[in-house]
């Protein structure tokens, strides 16, 4: 199907817009920006911006790209990578809310949900299926975990592992377990996810030895819990911490109340 373009909606020349997307009145589409089909974009949002970062020279070939079926509402920004190629990515079936800001060289994965005035700095990745709670703040060059949920408010300056629940600043308060029931995550999945938490968590020291050798040991057959392991290895500006008192819980109520 055609593109629909409202009136006032403004497409930069140079700008990419795939099939069957709607750009609404008074949204701004750079030159810089490329959509996938089906992509909606709302009033007020601006794709392809410049960068904010005081490194950004104006004359940089960098871009935005933005996957099929992704909803981009209200007052949305979206900035382009900051050095020469650099690429800012949204993820397919993306729904980013009104007044979020995705910074320059963010990556957001397929199926994120970024809720209001959600604020992402340069350089943050946003696992596939994570849920961003409202007004919910991101340091630069934080990972979060796919299927993770965060609650409003929160402020992220360490990175969360994938499938967790994390609130109020850097706080891991347990696993999304009713995120994980919905996409249909099996029943021993999630059984080796629960372990494979509550022996990171409740291993004293480093959270990345603990990982280590729970991945030496080869105890772990899924490949969610195998990649919740390998999080902890991997490039790291630190770990976001159990909450005191807090463990993984068998019931939903932790999924509900973050949310």
């Amino acid at each position: 199907m055609p593109t629909d373009i409202h009136p006032l909606a403004v497409i930069e020349k140079g700008a990419q817009i795939g099939a069957d997307c709607t750009i609404h009145s008074h949204a701004i589409i750079r030159r810089w920006a490329t959509l996938g089909d089906r992509v909606t974009v709302h009033p007020f949002a601006v794709v392809g911006g410049d960068t904010q970062d005081l490194k950004f020279r104006p004359g940089s070939e960098s871009w935005v790209q933005v996957g099929s079926g992704t909803t981009i509402r209200e007052c949305v920004t979206i900035n382009r990578g900051t050095d020469q190629g650099g690429i800012t990515r949204v993820g397919e079936n993306c729904l980013i809310m009104a007044g979020a800001h995705i910074a320059h060289d963010c990556t957001v994965g397929n199926h994120a949900i970024v809720v209001n005035a959600v604020l992402l700095a340069g350089h943050v990745e946003v696992g596939e299926h994570a849920v961003l709670g409202g007004a919910s703040v991101y340091h630069q060059f934080v990972r979060v975990g796919r299927g993770a949920m965060v609650g409003g408010g929160s402020r992220i300056s360490l990175d969360l592992p994938p499938f967790t629940l994390a609130a109020e600043r850097n706080e891991v308060v347990g696993l999304n377990l009713l995120g994980l029931k919905r996409r249909g995550i099996s029943r021993d999945t999630i059984r080796e996810l629960k372990d494979a938490f509550r022996l990171i968590y409740g291993a004293p020291g480093s959270l990345k030895d603990a990982a280590a050798g729970l991945i030496a040991e080869r105890r772990f057959t899924t490949e969610e819990a195998q990649s919740f392991l390998t999080f902890f290895i991997e490039k790291t500006r630190g770990i976001a911490r159990l909450r005191e008192g807090a463990e993984a819980s068998d019931n939903d109520e932790g999924s509900e109340a973050v949310a």
